[in-house]
């Protein structure tokens, strides 16, 4: 991964903050961006922090070019963005809940990968790596909507890995359980912890998936479910 260039979205989160450590960790080149991120959160040279804006259009348009700007090129999108959303039927779920879990798992990816792809595939094998969801296929009560735009995003990512495979870029989704994170333990203090999904986990697989090793691996759902 020496001298790659990774732009990982939501760098300074539960796991985005594993992620950027990860990549950091085998040499790569890694542009860090959320809505507040500084260049202090991560101690290295190979760390760029660029605050960016990815639930519209132009915020990611703008991201991509800053990026580009900067290192010339992008080989790996890390996308670790999200929002969950739950405790309700789908019977009592209100508009704002609906729209705001399509704003944060759909709308989002389907804004940067729009930005990002025609970049990637003049990568030589560019990478797409998704953050989805265990509920994405297999959906439970009370979180309809986090479900269906996750289903969706998976989707996209899908066909992401079709229309780009001429080019070399590959595109694939980590399904996660419930992630061992800060936010996670706050919302939930009476679960089991041990059980949920260690950020450090998806971060590893990422990297793998980002790697040469990975080239046949295209379209691909990967469950990493913890010990449920």
């Amino acid at each position: 991964m020496k001298g790659k260039v990774v732009l990982v979205t939501g760098a300074n989160g539960g796991l985005g903050t594993a992620v950027v450590q990860a990549f950091l960790d085998v040499g790569a080149k890694v542009v860090g961006t959320s809505r507040k991120i500084q260049q202090s959160e991560f101690g290295s040279p190979n760390f760029t922090a660029i605050p960016g804006e990815v639930s519209n259009s132009e915020g990611c348009k703008a991201l991509v070019d800053k990026v580009v700007a900067s290192f010339g090129r992008i080989d790996v999108l890390a996308h670790t963005v999200g929002g969950f959303a739950g405790g309700k039927s789908l019977a009592e779920t209100d508009d704002a809940t609906f729209q705001r879990m399509m704003a944060l798992n759909l709308n989002a990816t389907f804004y940067l990968l729009r930005a990002a792809i025609p970049v990637l595939r003049k990568a030589e094998n560019g990478r797409i790596i998704a953050i989805g969801s265990k509920a994405a296929v297999d959906p439970g009560a009370n979180v309809g909507s986090y479900s269906a735009s996750k289903a969706a995003m998976v989707s996209l990512i899908r066909t992401v890995a079709l229309e780009n495979a001429d080019a070399g870029v590959t595109a694939n989704v980590i399904l996660p359980g419930t992630m061992d994170t800060p936010t996670n333990r706050k919302d939930m203090p009476n679960s089991d912890f041990s059980k949920w999904v260690q950020p450090t986990s998806v971060a590893s697989l990422m990297v793998w998936l980002a790697s040469e090793d990975a080239r046949d691996v295209n379209g691909a759902l990967i469950p990493v479910y913890g010990s449920v």
